[in-house]
């Protein structure tokens, strides 16, 4: 009986080592993925926050006729030409810059005297590779939407460049949250003064 009884516990511990050195082939298994078909699988789409400027945008260079400067946007935005410069808009964001005369150099609290929002995140002195500006970053509402009426906030900086007794104001606008730190850089880096 002792005999019968050992044997059948050896048989026992050997289906439970079995069933246990099973599990981790049956379960790598079931954890690779299917044969290809042949067919590629779908690439996942790009999910961007609202306002976010696209990676691949392309940058164009505008002049505005008559304005002494130029200043890369990105292609494809709307345009609408101001006497003192040019806006352009796509979706929920814009670029704004505008030529005026000006009796001395920006200063911050000249800037920031400006700029009509309770919210001002920064002012200060930059370099750009057009030269040195005045920024100030602040929230301001948008304008509303001309269909839904819907208003957002927008994280705006206005970089105010001067030369020669003229200044420019380049004022760049998204919704806040959007990441277009890249895209604002490339065009606040590209302003320049040109002949007039």
């Amino acid at each position: 009986m002792k005999v019968r009884q050992s044997v059948i516990a050896l048989a026992m511990a050997g289906l439970t080592a079995g069933c246990a050195a099973a599990t981790p082939a049956q379960t790598q298994a079931q954890n690779q993925a299917p044969v290809s078909s042949g067919t590629p699988a779908p690439q996942p789409t790009e999910s961007n926050p609202p306002g976010d400027i696209p990676d691949d945008t392309v940058f164009v260079t505008y002049r505005h006729p008559g304005q002494p400067y130029e200043v890369k946007v990105p292609e494809g935005w709307a345009r609408t030409d101001l006497s003192t410069g040019a806006g352009f808009t796509d979706k929920l964001n814009s670029i704004r810059v505008e030529t005026m005369p000006a009796a001395s150099p920006p200063t911050e609290a000249s800037v920031r005297s400006q700029v009509h929002s309770g919210d001002i995140r920064t002012v200060g002195a930059v370099s750009r590779k057009g030269g040195t500006a005045v920024r100030i970053v602040y929230r301001a509402d948008s304008s509303p939407d001309p269909v839904t009426g819907k208003v957002v906030k927008d994280e705006v900086e206005r970089y105010v460049f001067y030369r020669g007794g003229r200044q420019a104001i380049l004022t760049l606008s998204g919704p806040v949250g959007a990441d277009n730190v890249d895209p604002w850089r490339t065009v606040s880096d590209s302003f320049r003064w040109t002949a007039s």
